[in-house]
């Protein structure tokens, strides 16, 4: 079963993007993103799906346009993150077969995301938001709505987030950082994926 957490590796560089795929994959985690503001970025998707498409997903973040939607499938991506709503950029890849997670705050924001056809719903920046804020949000959308925060988020947190209504996680700094080793990575990973499953 695929684990809700989003492995966002914003500053990741073609060279490690291979070694830290795989540590990610063996702890458990298989949605991997890479953010577009991060160097060579076609180059580590494009490398990461090859080896690993097979057994994860791999998808771009920080996608601002259509053009970029298009750059970064053809580079194998198979999801698309973004840190707003934008009713285009989420229906353009929904039509060319990706999935869509924007990034939202607002109830306004979190229903026309959904009009679009988001398949989730990222809450960004969590940590301004607060899981308060998400209970209230919870009251009026859809049952069925997927909500991840983003943002300042860890495993430390994610029971009293779980407990707001979120049903998983996008985790960058807590996870990953360039100068950390990819068993660095891995072990990050594994604690993630242990206070999941802790939750469970």
């Amino acid at each position: 079963m695929t684990l809700p957490l989003i492995a966002i590796l914003r500053g990741l560089t073609p060279d490690n993007s291979e070694a830290v795929g795989r540590a990610l994959i063996d702890a458990g985690i298989t949605r991997i993103e890479v953010p577009l503001n991060s160097p060579d970025v076609l180059t580590s998707i494009t490398t990461m799906s090859r080896a690993y498409g097979d057994v994860a997903d791999i998808g771009a973040g920080t996608v601002l346009t259509t053009d970029e939607v298009d750059a970064v499938r053809q580079a194998g991506a198979t999801f698309i993150v973004s840190p707003n709503c934008n009713p285009d950029v989420i229906s353009y890849s929904k039509k060319r077969g990706l999935g869509s997670y924007p990034g939202v705050f607002t109830a306004t924001e979190c229903f026309a995301a959904l009009a679009a056809g988001a398949d989730a719903l990222k809450i960004f920046p969590a940590s301004l938001m607060g899981p308060d804020a998400l209970k209230a949000l919870r009251a009026v959308l859809p049952s069925e709505t997927q909500i991840y925060p983003v943002g300042g988020v860890g495993p430390d947190d994610f029971a009293v987030w779980r407990a707001a209504g979120a049903n998983g996680f996008g985790l960058g700094s807590s996870l990953f950082k360039p100068d950390w080793s990819a068993d660095r990575v891995g072990e990050e990973a594994r604690r993630s994926v242990a206070a999941w499953n802790a939750g469970e």
